[in-house]
């Protein structure tokens, strides 16, 4: 099957080819070309995207440990990742209450739909969601919101007896509010085809003056292709928007215009619906999205592995700031636990860093859990400023207030202390033994690990 899905097919073909690197990689672009375009996205992104992995790939070096083919994947992923948002997964939890929300998209996005999905979602959530109809020109349109917000359990209002579908939004949002809703999902009108949108988009802007909606969603269909670009550009340029739900990528949808759509607004996708069901909404990830993209499975021991690279360097870091000034501080046990988490198990980690390894480290020291480190994130949150820059200062009654306020017990909080201070001891003895920390070879001691 053509489209977005067989980008993975041309992972395995470059991992398994035997063409030199510069060779295969320009082979590589062409292909993804073709396959961009083949599954609707817009041609000038293309040619941007494309452009900056293969300049990227020629000027860039891997770092120690990996192949230059095993590096060229990360540029793709990452620069394919990028485009969606990267690491940035747009927040779902509304900023305020009450929190208006404006629906808009053409005429078979399935909008109506998807605002009884999103409904249904932040009614899970523990808000008090409701509907407003504002679409008086397509036939059964409030009938349909009507019933979604039945199954649902959710208000459907539309208020006066206007044909104006401007002052229904007006009246319909103030009775919302005074029903306390605080979350209000307005269903706009989606009439006109694509490129005959004017009328709407007149009535959208405004729809959008008399509401002031703190979000306006543009709903899009994965299957509209080339069109997404500039159907999102003419639709941000007059009502400006501040997140995208693609429906439709369910089963065959290449979902290229969703791609196209998110460059024209700058805005982020926050949901995709991938079914017909009220519940077939999920929060938008993009590395996850594009990891199925490219067909993570065949790669994740790669991408792990770099992941891995990314948090010892961080780790690296913290350690060498440490040892130059003498001692650990809490901060400094804060990250690397959050780092440490993110890597595997504590004793792998501390038996691979030179210097430590070497150490006569109690067996016990290493058993650490991530549960166990886990708590000690809570406990450090659950200190006071004083307490971080100075641990010595706590006493019984703080020790007790800190396993209060972290869920933990006394016990576990001098534990976490100990530990604490056991650690200040280990890198006193390397500052005394002059023995270097360096965990630049970490990646690689993680993958032998792993034979």
């Amino acid at each position: 099957m053509k489209g977005l899905e067989s980008i993975k097919d041309l992972i395995n073909k470059f991992i398994k080819g035997t063409d030199l690197y510069e060779k295969a990689v320009d082979n590589f672009i062409k292909d993804l070309q073709k396959t961009l375009i083949a599954a609707d996205v817009n041609i000038k992104i293309v040619y941007d995207l494309t452009k900056k992995i293969r300049e990227e790939a020629l000027s860039s070096t891997p770092p120690p440990g990996f192949t230059k083919k095993e590096y060229f994947i990360k540029i793709v992923y990452d620069n394919i990742a990028n485009f969606f948002g990267g690491d940035k997964v747009p927040s779902v939890t509304p900023g305020k209450q009450p929190y208006i929300i404006m629906m808009v998209g053409v005429q078979g996005s399935g909008k109506t739909t998807t605002c009884g999905k999103l409904a249904k979602f932040y009614k899970k959530l523990g808000y008090k969601p409701c509907l407003v109809a504002t679409d008086t020109y397509r036939a059964g349109a409030y009938d349909q919101l009507k019933q979604l917000g039945e199954a649902v359990g959710v208000s459907v209002l539309r208020e006066g007896d206007s044909n104006d579908p401007v002052k229904i939004a007006s009246e319909s949002v103030k009775k919302a509010l005074e029903e306390g809703c605080n979350i209000v999902i307005i269903d706009t009108a989606g009439r006109h085809g694509y490129g005959e949108e004017k009328a709407l988009l007149d009535e959208m802007e405004a729809i959008a003056k008399v509401v002031n909606p703190d979000e306006i969603i543009l709903v899009i269909d994965a299957t509209i292709g080339q069109k997404a670009y500039d159907l999102a550009k003419r639709f941000h340029e007059r009502t400006p928007i501040g997140s995208i739900i693609v429906t439709k990528l369910d089963g065959s949808a290449r979902g290229g215009g969703a791609l196209s759509a998110v460059i024209a607004t700058g805005a982020r996708i926050k949901f995709i619906g991938v079914g017909e069901g009220i519940d077939d909404l999920e929060m938008f990830n993009p590395r996850r999205f594009v990891g199925r993209l490219l067909g993570l499975g065949d790669i994740e021991g790669l991408i792990e592995k770099f992941k891995a690279l990314e948090e010892s360097e961080k780790i690296e870091k913290r350690l060498m700031k440490a040892y130059n000034r003498g001692s650990f501080t809490i901060p400094d046990v804060y990250h690397q636990i959050k780092s440490i988490i993110r890597m595997g198990p504590l004793a792998k980690i501390l038996q691979m860093i030179p210097g430590f390894s070497s150490l006569p480290l109690e067996e016990e020291d290493l058993k650490i859990s991530e549960k166990t480190m886990r708590k000690w994130i809570y406990m450090i949150d659950s200190m006071t400023e004083e307490e971080v820059k100075d641990p010595s200062i706590i006493d019984r009654s703080r020790l007790k207030r800190i396993a209060i306020g972290s869920g933990t017990s006394v016990a576990e909080v001098k534990q976490f202390l100990e530990y604490y201070e056991n650690m200040n001891r280990f890198l006193k003895n390397l500052r005394r033994r002059g023995v270097p920390i360096s965990l630049r070879k970490l990646g690689d001691k993680l993958e032998d690990s792993n034979q």
